[in-house]
């Protein structure tokens, strides 16, 4: 299969592939996430009992806490982050996170991904030129 390339908006540089993990919920990193395991803990979030470590993240976009940013970090340190993350639409929280941390970032994609992903299909994020890519 020919790669399918959506343009949006890069919001934290870099750029990271892998599996897609899709959560149709807002994530309050404060609360949904434990930053010493990666796992939504959260028992009222679609989510809830998965381990985000390591996953392409695909969520409309965060809630709560500034404090959230620096959970995202903390999960970065522990080696349980996500590799890439991709809201519909990023806000500060997130935004600073995954900057701080150096996790690829994407909003504003030309196509609504919860449209377009599935989860476990591959992809990669490209935060410094503003893309995501569907590998098969």
């Amino acid at each position: 299969m020919v790669p399918i390339r959506i343009k949006g908006r890069g919001i934290s540089k870099g750029s990271a592939g892998g599996e897609v993990l899709l959560s149709e919920d807002p994530i309050s990193f404060l609360g949904n996430v434990d930053p010493q395991t990666g796992k939504i803990v959260d028992p009222d979030h679609c989510l809830f009992g998965k381990k985000i470590g390591g996953k392409v993240l695909v969520f409309p976009h965060g809630k709560g806490s500034t404090v959230g940013s620096y959970v995202i970090y903390q999960l970065f340190k522990n080696g349980v982050a996500p590799v890439a993350m991709v809201n519909l639409e990023c806000e500060p929280i997130v935004a600073v996170g995954a900057i701080i941390s150096e996790i690829p970032l994407v909003d504003g994609l030309e196509s609504n991904p919860f449209e377009m992903l599935k989860d476990g299909m591959n992809v990669n994020v490209d935060g410094k030129e503003g893309w995501l890519e569907i590998k098969d």
